[in-house]
C-alpha cells in the first residue's frame, strides 16, 4: 500500500506564485475579474471599433461594463494596473496595436526601464534571475 501525498489547495498554490517579483499569473479568478476589460480589448480587432475608440475613447469605454478604475487605467495606458484588474496582456495587445505600439515597446512600459533599456536588456539575454525569484526569500 502506498501513501498518497496530500493535495495542495489550488488557491494556496496560486498564492505562492504571487511571490515572484513583477509577475502576475493569469488565473481563472483574474480572468473573471477582467472579463470586460478583455472583451473591450478584443473589440479593437475590428477597424470600425478602433475608429470609434480613437474618435472618443471615453465615450467608447462608457459602452462597456468596466469599472471606473479600469476605465481610468485604460485611458492612461496603465498596463500594470490593468493586469492587476484582470487584463490579459495578449488581449491588451489589441490596444497596443491600436496605438501603433509594437508589443515589446508596450511591454517595456510595464517595467522600470525605458524602451531602449528594455530592448537592450532583452538583446543581452533578458533579466537576471538574481533578486527576481522570490520576494519573501530575497533571491
Amino acid at each position: 500500500m502506498t501513501q498518497e501525498t496530500p493535495k495542495q489547495n489550488i488557491h494556496e498554490y496560486l498564492a505562492e506564485l504571487d511571490d515572484i517579483p513583477g509577475t502576475r499569473i493569469y488565473t481563472a479568478a483574474r480572468a473573471r475579474k477582467g472579463y470586460w476589460i478583455n472583451q473591450f480589448a478584443m473589440s479593437l480587432m475590428k477597424a470600425e471599433n478602433r475608429e470609434r475608440f480613437k474618435a472618443d475613447e471615453r465615450a467608447y469605454l462608457d459602452e462597456w461594463n468596466i469599472s471606473e478604475e479600469a476605465k481610468q487605467a485604460l485611458l492612461k495606458r496603465d498596463y500594470n494596473t490593468l493586469l492587476d484588474l484582470g487584463g490579459n496582456v495578449y488581449f491588451l495587445s489589441k490596444l497596443f496595436s491600436a496605438d501603433g505600439l509594437p508589443f515589446a515597446e508596450a511591454v517595456s512600459t510595464m517595467t522600470d526601464m525605458t524602451w531602449p533599456e528594455y530592448r537592450q536588456m532583452m538583446l543581452d539575454g533578458g533579466r537576471s534571475p538574481i533578486g527576481n525569484r522570490s520576494i519573501k526569500g530575497g533571491y
